[in-house]
């Protein structure tokens, strides 16, 4: 064993104290540290013939690359749907590391941490109000949940043509619609075969981005019975608009359709009484995406996928290992490897297992209405301001707006973010260059709002006299 390896072992106690300590000094500064790194630069290094041990990497880690870490877990970052981790996922994240299980099955010697994941994902159905008809497994988020929804629904397609895709390939048969899908709906299409640039729009209503549901019947109808995919938004990703599930279900009893809904933050709605209606009937879906990592809190890379439990020989059939004899009879034991993209997994579950148990069903109900509650304060700040204009209704937890001098929009966000004091990220709306800020994390308070106003203030005024 090398030295420096063998004097980790032996103090790995006073490693993790001093872990511990450079944790909680980065947690107890975090309303107050920066959101943007203004100081980017670093040198490169060459590896070393004999290494630092862990606490000599400790401190090359604080002096060159700590400046990097920006405030994303903070109160005041809002961008990109980046939700906080609350202290109990953190614990649960902390313990997935010690524990380094890879999550596969649920019978058998070795790692059975499957069965946690399984409870874990039934404690999320009740949190969503989701029938027990669905099974669910943990992915790293979005993006491979939406391709393991569209993977398990090309292959109920592919059946509804008398072809085993994923074993004899794809077909051009097969037809994708949508109206305002995330981009990861599209990466998606592109990795399964299905081409980027092959997706049926769907018109959206005036003035919105939710689904045209009588454009929607009638392309279904002109489908000259292809089978169908429909990638329903619950939650887009710049105005939150959910498309009107109960009447696209309502076609599904009509017309045989495979039914995915993106949910990945707006399903969490449901935890909210006031804003549950939004799902109304995403019940009867296929396959549903949730994104924990986002309005749960729970740290990256954490998602999940639900898919209904009728299709399980579907899903096998798409991702199971037809070639590793020493992996079991997928038919006899419940193996994750044989449900999902991922053969190697990592105990997603935990965090999120964590974070249910310790705050129940009102601490999250806090959580999601929390965080509508500070996006609508700034939609009103922004409503009654001469200088900015909301570019569409805060519908959640987002806020679209822009400057009502549209030309100044861009500098203006430049000069925000490199306050530090709080992070918005750049979009466009009905082709016009919107600011975005997406409400997500548990930290975020009144006061966010407050000192979140006067940076806007203040970034106008610079861009203006400059």
């Amino acid at each position: 064993m090398s030295i420096q390896l063998q004097d980790d072992l032996a103090h790995i106690d006073r490693i993790l104290e001093e872990v511990k300590n450079r944790s909680l000094d980065f947690l107890s500064q975090l309303n107050e540290l920066p959101t943007y790194a203004a100081d980017q630069q670093t040198d490169p290094d060459a590896l070393a013939a004999n290494g630092l041990g862990t606490q000599g990497s400790l401190a090359l880690f604080q002096r060159k690359y700590r400046k990097l870490m920006v405030a994303s877990p903070g109160p005041r970052y809002w961008g990109f749907v980046t939700g906080g981790a609350t202290p109990a996922s953190i614990a649960g994240d902390w313990l997935t590391t010690v524990f380094d299980q890879n999550t596969q099955g649920t019978k058998g010697a070795g790692d059975i941490s499957a069965i946690v994941e399984k409870e874990t994902i039934r404690l999320l159905s009740q949190l969503l109000d989701l029938p027990e008809e669905f099974n669910g497994g943990f992915v790293t988020g979005a993006t491979m949940s939406n391709f393991t929804g569209l993977a398990v629904g090309r292959q109920w397609a592919g059946k509804k043509l008398g072809i085993d895709i994923s074993r004899t390939g794809m077909s051009s048969e097969i037809i994708v619609m949508a109206a305002t899908p995330h981009s990861s709906v599209i990466k998606s299409l592109s990795m399964l075969g299905f081409g980027s640039g092959n997706l049926f729009k769907i018109n959206a209503l005036p003035g919105r981005e939710a689904m045209d549901i009588a454009d929607l019947e009638a392309k279904l109808m002109a489908s000259n019975d292809k089978p169908v995919i429909v990638n329903c938004s619950a939650g887009t990703v710049n105005t939150v608009d959910f498309d009107d599930i109960a009447a696209i279900v309502a076609l599904k009893k009509k017309y045989d359709f495979w039914l995915h809904i993106d949910a990945a933050f707006g399903g969490f709605a449901a935890c909210s009484p006031a804003h549950s209606h939004l799902l109304a009937g995403w019940e009867q879906a296929d396959s549903i995406t949730i994104d924990c990592h986002k309005w749960m809190n729970v740290p990256y890379d954490s998602a999940v996928i639900f898919v209904r439990k009728q299709h399980d020989r579907l899903q096998v059939e798409t991702f199971q290992n037809t070639n590793a004899p020493y992996l079991g009879d997928p038919s006899e034991n419940f193996s994750y490897l044989n449900f999902l993209p991922e053969n190697s997994r990592r105990f997603r579950a935990l965090p999120a297992w964590f974070g249910l148990v310790a705050y129940g069903k009102s601490g999250y109900q806090w959580i999601i209405e929390n965080s509508i509650a500070r996006a609508n304060e700034l939609g009103q700040y922004i409503t009654g301001s001469g200088t900015f204009e909301l570019a569409a209704p805060v519908r959640l937890n987002v806020v679209i707006f822009r400057l009502r001098d549209a030309d100044r929009t861009t500098a203006f966000l430049d000069r925000l973010n490199k306050s530090g004091n709080v992070f918005m990220t750049p979009t466009t709306l009905d082709g016009k260059s919107c600011v975005r800020a997406a409400f997500v994390n548990y930290r975020t308070s009144a006061n966010d709002i407050v000192i979140a106003t006067r940076e806007m203030e203040a970034a106008y005024d610079f861009v203006l006299n400059r």
